[in-house]
């Protein structure tokens, strides 16, 4: 058997299978939830490349899978990365049902991660482009129905994603013209700003980036949040296989520093544009774009001898990102159920009558900022130590950005306990919302209390690139 069957073909399949049970909504949650959870286990402990006793039958476990000519290549460098993307679906799966989601979203949320796991696993790896827009297309349906007439930031969603693609297949088969002559730097500086152009498309750069807090405001938030989490994560992921895979644009001072100043400008402009915002979702949509210009400023600096140490650190923050989004998502769609609109209009002095979705959302936001004590925290001081040591002023862009984004969770928390009309404290979330925001918020607060317990784990994942990995 291939664990590219056992994490690719698997779930696919069972996301096909669900879909078409999902009238049954409850037994749908239920049975994704536990088997991907099932499957980060698998990843964890099953060995690869040997053969597996399970009483009298014999497995043997090989890492590669190939069909119609391209291989899907899942080894051990990839343990970690399937550890947490199968981990962090059956954490959103187990509370679609408690969010109200469309039958649709777990689904096509699985068959999403089994398309996202091809794009790591794929050789050659520019189809993972490909796979990439195939899972932005399954992603559409369960941010609006078929016959609904779809918002403007679905439509941007989808028109940068698409657009995105084509500029960078055509600049990978333009850089691997320049690996095969490098005397050619033209040529290659072309390849290199097609693909910037392309990756700028995808991870929503400036000024590109308006669908995502456009999404965030007229959509779901439980699904937008699962596609803000998932698909920066692997595209990410897809560009550090271009810095892996071709050595002068890994050695590339003007690349390091292209993206060591578009990472600085969009941490100050996302983080302080948060803090003038009246929408929820569209806080939460500027701090996604925060932590995308955060993670591109992290992968300028991994150069030379810091490789290691920044690649490590964009990896270990996103353990306490997916933690703090999961809460922050669900918060907002408990509030969601109970006001017309997210306008800090609609929720004066929601905190008396939701308490325990309003200190999700405030915890998630502080964490996600690296308050004391809470997940962000031990990874967002061992960054600012880090960057602090090369470039001060880049630690400068942070800090005011990330002010920004304190002043926007002040301002929410002081909406969320002011009101004009002083009703009664009750506590009005049901059984199930209670115990999965109660769960998210100590799972922040156990993180960053004691971060040694879960954070080297994903310190392993630089190793899945053989050339970057120290």
């Amino acid at each position: 058997m291939s664990t590219a069957v056992l994490w690719i073909f698997f779930p696919g399949l069972l996301a096909v299978v669900l879909l078409v049970l999902n009238r049954w909504e409850r037994t749908v949650v239920v049975v994704s939830a536990l088997s991907t959870a099932a499957l980060a286990a698998l990843a964890l402990w099953l060995p690869i490349n040997e053969t597996v006793e399970i009483g009298t039958l014999r497995l043997e476990i090989v890492d590669t899978w190939s069909i119609f000519g391209r291989l899907f290549v899942l080894g051990e460098a990839d343990r970690p990365a399937l550890v947490m993307l199968f981990l962090t679906a059956s954490f959103w799966y187990g509370g679609a049902y408690v969010a109200n989601t469309r039958r649709s979203f777990v689904p096509l949320a699985l068959f999403m991660v089994a398309l996202l796991t091809a794009a790591i696993a794929v050789e050659p790896f520019l189809y993972a482009a490909l796979l990439i827009e195939l899972a932005v297309l399954v992603s559409i349906p369960f941010l609006r129905p078929p016959g609904a007439q779809a918002g403007s930031g679905v439509l941007r969603y989808l028109t940068f994603q698409t657009l995105g693609v084509p500029f960078i297949l055509f600049s990978g088969w333009m850089l691997a013209g320049t690996e095969a002559n490098p005397g050619n730097e033209d040529f290659g500086m072309r390849a290199a700003l097609l693909l910037g152009l392309g990756f700028t498309f995808l991870l929503a750069v400036f000024p590109f980036h308006s669908w995502i807090p456009m999404l965030s405001q007229e959509a779901h938030p439980y699904p937008v949040a699962f596609i803000l989490l998932v698909l920066p994560a692997a595209i990410t992921f897809f560009g550090l296989g271009f810095l892996d895979q071709f050595a002068w644009l890994r050695n590339s001072e003007a690349a390091h520093l292209s993206l060591r100043t578009i990472g600085a400008l969009m941490v100050c402009t996302t983080g302080l544009t948060a803090a003038f915002q009246r929408h929820l979702g569209r806080i939460l949509g500027y701090a996604v774009l925060f932590e995308i210009g955060l993670s591109l400023l992290t992968i300028g600096f991994a150069e030379g001898e810091h490789t290691g140490a920044f690649l490590s650190l964009f990896f270990a923050s996103l353990l306490p990102r997916g933690l703090a989004l999961g809460v922050w998502a669900l918060a907002l769609t408990v509030i969601r159920a109970q006001r017309e609109d997210l306008y800090y209009r609609d929720i004066l002095g929601l905190a008396m009558r939701f308490p325990i979705a309003a200190s999700g959302l405030v915890l998630a936001q502080f964490a996600w900022i690296g308050l004391p004590l809470t997940a962000g925290f031990p990874v967002r001081m061992a960054l600012m130590e880090n960057i602090a040591r090369i470039s001060p002023f880049a630690l400068l862009w942070i800090i005011l950005g990330s002010f920004g984004l304190v002043l926007g969770g002040l301002r929410t928390l002081g909406v969320l306990v002011t009101g004009e009309d002083v009703v009664p404290w009750q506590v009005t979330e049901s059984g199930a919302q209670r115990f999965f925001l109660i769960l998210g918020m100590l799972g922040l607060l156990i993180v960053g209390l004691f971060p040694k317990w879960f954070l080297p784990f994903f310190v392993n994942l630089p190793q899945a690139f053989e050339q970057l990995a120290p």
